[in-house]
């Protein structure tokens, strides 16, 4: 009881066109000592005037009113969309009636001759409204720091591509140039110089310089490979034989047609998914032989690859850290497509969908062409 002292009041909006029964719900109240401010309106205006008011923590109405129900108040409620518990309280509502009540969102109903449990049915009713309040309110909060999560990490993915981009370019401006000059510096000296041990180091230096040759073009062509340029197909195709030169797994490509025109940030998310896939396929897999299907029928594009591997198993598919796989994920949904993936013991199918009704904007075009290389597993 003293509990209960200690309480702030409850405020309770009552309607109800009967004065006896408003009395006998304050008396219930006074016995069950719980605080309480109770206000009694009887008509359809008072009680939406009260209702908007915003100072009531529950709502008891009564469910037969003159030219009206408590379920139509009910739905003024829902109309203006006050979040506040709305038990009804009569004294002769029917099952059928109490159960679409409920249905319908009422918190609770009590029959008037259980005046005695008023109280409980009130402080329960505040209770889990007070919890449906703070979990919305929670959702909204977890939608929000997920939004700017993404946003953030869309932020450091373009300022990652834009860097990649730009060593991408001083690779080939700068080094590459460099590189080339000192190659024919040498192949100069080595057609001039008659001394056999002098000629076994410009060899060997010409060997090394082409192997930096080499690595440079290979690091570049991973940044920001060129065959962008010729479009999806020709991107997947020459993705597909740098694969199998370093694995020495065979792949197989099927296409709908030999060019696939997609905007420019919808090709770089399907060439990054197929990147990606390979590059699982090869850390993880054990598989012998790879499969990629590329189509744009009915509007939408497709790209599914898949490899005859062992496999992973759900756990590894479900774990947090598997960002490989949830980097796919957000670059699909960047273009208003979505990713799957499905794995048994026979092999493992990535599917990558977009729609390709929606316009390309400048700044997904401007994007699509800085994106860089993004190495990363699935699991």
């Amino acid at each position: 009881m003293s509990e209960n002292l200690d309480k702030p009041p409850v405020h309770i909006l009552h309607l109800e066109d009967s004065r006896v029964d408003h009395a006998l719900v304050k008396f219930a109240l006074q016995r069950s000592k719980l605080p309480s401010d109770v206000v009694l309106v009887d008509t359809m205006d008072d009680f939406r005037r009260e209702l908007l008011s915003d100072r009531f923590d529950v709502v008891l109405a009564d469910y037969h009113l003159p030219g009206f129900t408590g379920m139509d108040a009910w739905d003024v409620v829902r109309e203006l969309q006050i979040e506040i518990p709305f038990v009804i309280l009569s004294g002769a509502i029917g099952e059928t009636a109490a159960v679409d009540a409920m249905h319908r969102g009422v918190s609770d109903y009590l029959l008037k001759d259980s005046m005695h449990r008023l109280s409980h049915v009130i402080e329960r009713a505040i209770e889990i409204s007070q919890t449906r309040r703070a979990s919305a309110r929670a959702a909204a909060e977890l939608a929000e720091s997920r939004q700017r999560l993404a946003e953030l990490a869309e932020h450091l993915q373009t300022s990652i591509e834009q860097e990649r981009a730009n060593i991408a370019r001083e690779i080939h401006d700068d080094i590459g140039g460099a590189l080339a000059a000192v190659k024919l510096d040498l192949a100069w000296v080595g057609r001039r110089e008659t001394d056999a041990e002098v000629l076994k180091h410009v060899t060997t230096a010409m060997e090394m310089l082409q192997h930096a040759l080499g690595a440079s073009q290979r690091i570049m062509m991973n940044l920001r490979p060129p065959i962008l340029d010729q479009g999806l197909v020709a991107a997947v195709q020459w993705l597909a034989g740098g694969f199998e030169r370093r694995s020495g797994l065979r792949v197989t490509i099927r296409r709908s047609s030999d060019q696939i025109d997609v905007p420019l940030d919808v090709q770089l998310v399907a060439y990054r998914t197929a990147q990606e896939a390979l590059t699982n396929i090869a850390k993880h897999t054990k598989a012998t032989a790879v499969e990629i299907d590329l189509s744009d029928g009915e509007g939408v594009l497709t790209l599914e690859v898949t490899d005859n591997g062992q496999g992973m198993a759900p756990e590894a598919l479900r774990k947090t850290k598997s960002f490989g796989l949830l980097g796919l994920r957000e670059r699909a949904a960047k273009v208003d497509g979505w990713l799957d993936v499905s794995s048994s013991p026979k092999g493992t199918s990535v599917i990558l969908s977009v729609p390709l009704t929606s316009p390309q904007t400048p700044d997904n075009a401007a994007k699509a062409t800085e994106e860089a290389h993004d190495q990363g597993d699935f699991v």
